[in-house]
């Protein structure tokens, strides 16, 4: 994919282990800074599907004075590894280096900002990191890592139906108990590794509230906040989360068969720059 020439937005390798991990940094336009976000990108094909609307989001964000990292996780994108070597424990250590150097960059409160699996994965660390986060940033959030997994088995499944596949006919079940007897499948050109696949599914996002704000962005095709939404948000709340859910209309950008933007979405988080 080529990259957008843009003088303000840093990229480099940051050294991690094992390897390095591509990174790309939008410095703050004003000084001091008036914040820091990392930005935690979703999974397999969808991180390319949404890398350009993360991009514009990234530089408004800088241009209102928000320094922001975006960094492809081990085995994704221009980093090292592959994607079958992913492991979730190594992800959650990408981004505990990344806060680090966040922290070192810029001199202002810092905070997560991730989208559907990056969401959980955002979810997740916070959870267990002790760094002060100023605020959550989920935009579209994965509560249920076995959901989500079904869901991404469901396009081999399809792949399989479309290229006349003999194992046409499979089913999810079928397909994990392939899994449960291989160290990895393939699924869409992506190798999954059996251990990563674990770790998704062990997770629930309901389960994890945060400690500090949090601003949920939930896309919907028609007004108002869907009920599975409005149900998690409640939940949240009555667990003492300081949540904003906030409901952008627009379509699933990251399954769209083009790369596609959501102005909706930008311009309402962009809002957040003036809380």
């Amino acid at each position: 994919m080529k990259r957008d020439a843009d003088p303000a937005a840093l990229p480099f390798f940051l050294p991690a282990r094992p390897g390095q991990r591509f990174c790309l940094f939008h410095a703050p336009s004003t000084r001091p800074a008036r914040g820091a976000l990392l930005y935690v990108h979703p999974f397999a094909e969808e991180m390319n599907k949404t890398r350009h609307l993360a991009y514009l989001q990234a530089r408004a964000f800088a241009a209102r004075g928000y320094g922001v990292l975006q960094i492809d996780l081990y085995g994704c994108g221009d980093s090292s590894g592959d994607f079958g070597e992913a492991r979730w424990a190594i992800w959650k250590e990408d981004l505990a280096l990344a806060c680090d150097w966040l922290a070192q960059q810029v001199a202002a409160p810092l905070g997560l900002w991730g989208l559907r699996l990056g969401a959980l994965l955002a979810l997740d660390f916070a959870s267990e990191t002790a760094l002060p986060l100023e605020r959550l940033i989920l935009w579209q959030p994965v509560f249920k890592g076995r959901a989500y997994l079904n869901q991404f088995l469901r396009l081999r499944l399809a792949s399989d139906i479309l290229s006349d596949d003999p194992r046409a006919g499979s089913t999810t079940a079928a397909l994990r108990r392939e899994l449960d007897g291989a160290t990895r499948i393939e699924v869409g050109g992506y190798e999954v590794a059996a251990e990563l696949a674990a770790a998704i599914d062990g997770l629930d996002g309901a389960l994890l509230a945060p400690r500090g704000p949090v601003h949920w962005f939930e896309l919907a095709p028609a007004a108002g906040v869907p009920p599975a939404a409005a149900h998690q948000a409640q939940l949240w709340r009555d667990a003492g989360v300081a949540l904003c859910l906030h409901a952008v209309p627009g379509a699933p950008f990251w399954a769209s068969a083009e790369i596609v933007e959501c102005p909706a979405l930008l311009t309402a988080t962009t809002a957040l720059c003036a809380c």
